[in-house]
């Protein structure tokens, strides 16, 4: 019997049997902005070979005023048509079915020619939009209806209408955005009135058998969002409108809520979903944090939606399903929820792929072909670097001997994994040890390797990491003075701490040193009072005000830099921790020279001139203020000949950088 019944249960949707619950949510990744079309064709083909029941492509957009941004790929025109056909008949070639995602961007169209219901600029565009007139509106809903049809003569399964996450449709619904006083405004009547209207163009564009997701939002996020009863008249409206499928949306662009970063709990809105079931006769999809195939199941067998979207769960693991109808599921690598090197990518304009697997993406471009001639080569580090390079070494042929100092594997993840809000941090190092338990990997625990014990390998590859730097502050008396390190290996801090840096691991520490009890991402109701989350049905929008916990100690974080702290923090994530420690009544302070440590506490000066000396009260000072590189073999392997590799914090001793670290594994790991 499967393991996991419901995920992998066929859905019919009269025309067409989806043959498992999984739909690969739209990701827009920057893939079709490079017009290679063979790699983007690879991309999706890739996941359709590991048996994701449907794919929905990154948005396309239906007109050049409605992209994301200037230049955003679309189907204009019989040469984009063709571009797509290759795409599509790679998918079904390889056994899958794709719909296309049509995405008018509205307000949050990145570009001067931006259009909207009213002309109220977004909070994250610099672009006032131009308030659409009758016509306008008009020339919207044929283009979104054209698109469609493009899309189904490009040889899609369907289409998907975006009308969720703030963008053009969602506009229209709420009055937050929507001050018209004509028939495309005012009552809920007509708010509703566009995204009924496309829909049925759409079906009418596309005949009754093709697929037809609309993306409803479900909870707005945002002052004056959309009630429950605003919410079920839409998606009643919808489906009678021709839609075959329901999907979720959660949060505008603009809330100031989390939605998809690591912090927050999964499957933390599938109770929203759960609300619409029974309530209309289509099929409706939940989505968000969804990462295992055991938390599916259990979304699917509470009752909470027909179908789960997992989005980039399939960049982290192309053969997810697969590896989970074959009792697979503890190979199937980790979506952690970092963002780094997706949606940080995506919004700045760079090609997304994924911290835990650097080929999503780049699938044409690195690959591990089968060595010519297998190596003996010897791995010095088993943290993020280390891991990555063995294991890829491993897959291509080559013997490998990974040496790691410690008990155990990690390296600094095992720090990472101690802050609240990371606890995915846990399953991909639980991932890590599962592959080496799969290899043929020699593996060496408790063992620091000297020159000696390499000298008899064809390769060495230094992963040795980093250790925290001193920034050399006079410390006098008894002063109570820690690293980072320490902190987060569960040494005893006072219950006033001044943190000396503030950028990733500064932030990371105060998220641990102001936690009191259970991090909230374990428990749902905790955080959703955190982050103000409330029914929709008791609260317009489904927020109300905050209700953080009280902090367990008084923390300051203090930085050299005279900019506003964690300014370098993840484009996509960055805001969530600066709003998580100011609710913790975290102070920060830029701009300041660090003079001494005692007993009570740091002393600090500011700017060049080192004036206003004060001190910043604190039982304990901890440091967090960079690392240095572990490089002391580099020399010795040099001395005695044997060809040396250096990667990770050994080689770049900057903020802890996973994502670096396992891409520079892995991108050498396929050089060898």
């Amino acid at each position: 019997m499967s393991p996991y019944p419901h995920l992998l249960a066929p859905l019919d949707l009269g025309h067409v049997t989806l043959p498992n619950r999984v739909l690969m949510g739209s990701m827009h990744t920057n893939l079709e902005e490079t017009r290679d079309w063979n790699r983007v064709a690879e991309f999706y083909a890739a996941r359709a070979r590991g048996g994701v029941g449907l794919m929905v492509t990154g948005g396309m957009a239906p007109n050049r005023e409605g992209g994301v941004f200037p230049g955003a790929a679309g189907l204009f025109g019989a040469a984009d048509i063709a571009n797509h056909r290759l795409v599509t008949g790679r998918v079904q070639d390889a056994g899958g079915r794709i719909a296309m995602q049509i995405l008018h961007a509205g307000r949050y169209a990145y570009g001067p020619d931006c259009v909207a219901p009213s002309a109220i600029r977004s909070p994250i565009s610099p672009f006032a939009p131009r308030e659409l007139d009758e016509a306008g509106i008009e020339k919207q809903i044929g283009d979104i209806a054209m698109a469609a049809a493009r899309a189904r003569e490009a040889g899609y399964d369907g289409v998907e209408v975006m009308g969720s996450e703030g963008y053009f449709l969602n506009q229209f619904l709420v009055s937050h955005t929507n001050k018209r006083e004509d028939a495309w405004g005012g009552s809920l009547e007509n708010r509703m009135r566009l995204p009924i209207e496309v829909v049925a163009r759409v079906r009418a564009a596309v005949g009754p058998d093709f697929i037809l997701i609309y993306r409803i939002s479900l909870l707005d996020l945002v002052p004056e969002g959309q009630s429950w009863d605003e919410v079920v008249a839409l998606a009643r409206a919808v489906e009678a409108a021709g839609a075959s499928i329901l999907n979720t949306g959660i949060g505008w662009h603009e809330a100031r809520v989390p939605t998809i970063a690591t912090s927050v709990p999964r499957a933390g809105f599938a109770w929203v979903t759960k609300k619409l079931m029974g309530l209309v006769g289509v099929p409706v999809i939940t989505s968000n944090r969804i990462n295992t195939p055991e938390v599916a199941e259990a979304v699917l067998a509470e009752g909470c939606a027909d179908m789960v979207s997992m989005a980039r769960p399939l960049l982290a693991d192309a053969e997810f399903v697969a590896k989970a109808a074959a009792g697979r599921g503890a190979e199937i690598a980790p979506c952690i929820a970092c963002n780094q090197a997706c949606l940080d990518h995506t919004f700045a304009g760079r090609i997304s792929s994924c911290l835990v697997n650097p080929r999503a993406c780049h699938e044409t471009e690195l690959v591990l072909a089968p060595a010519a001639a297998p190596r003996r080569i010897a791995v010095v580090g088993a943290g993020p670097a280390g891991l990555s390079a063995a294991l890829a070494l491993d897959g291509r042929g080559h013997h490998v001997t990974l040496y790691e100092r410690a008990a155990g594997i990690g390296g600094q993840l095992n720090l990472a994994r101690q802050v609240p809000g990371k606890e995915e941090f846990h399953g991909l190092v639980a991932w890590f040890e599962t592959m080496l338990g799969k290899s043929r990997i020699t593996l060496m625990l408790g063992s620091g390797a000297v020159a000696g014990d390499l000298r008899g390998f064809d390769a060495v590859i230094l992963a040795t990491g980093v250790r925290p730097r001193d920034p050399g502050i006079p410390v006098r008396g008894d002063a109570r003075v820690l690293s980072y390190a320490e902190v987060l290996a569960g040494a005893p801090v006072g219950a006033r701490v001044a943190i000396v840096g503030a950028g990733g691991i500064g932030f990371d520490v105060a998220e641990y040193l102001v936690q009191a009890g259970p991090s909230p991402t374990l428990n749902p109701a905790d955080w959703r009072a955190e982050w103000g989350i409330a029914d929709p049905a008791l609260a317009r929008g489904g927020i109300v005000a905050p209700r953080p916990a009280p902090a367990a100690r008084a923390v300051t974080l203090l930085q050299r830099k005279a900019e506003k702290p964690g300014r370098g923090l993840g484009k996509t994530t960055g805001w969530i921790h600066r709003a998580a420690l100011a609710a913790k009544g975290v102070a920060m302070i830029g701009g300041v020279n660090y003079e001494a440590i005692d007993a009570q506490g740091l002393h600090v000066t500011s700017g060049e001139g080192r004036h206003d000396p004060r001190l910043i009260a604190a039982d304990t000072v901890v440091l967090c203020a960079g690392q240095e590189s572990e490089r002391g073999l580099l020399g010795p392997l040099a001395a005695i000949g044997v060809e040396t590799h250096v990667i990770g914090g050994a080689d770049l001793a900057s903020e802890l950088d996973a994502k670096r670290a396992i891409d520079q594994g892995t991108r050498l790991a396929a050089r060898l």
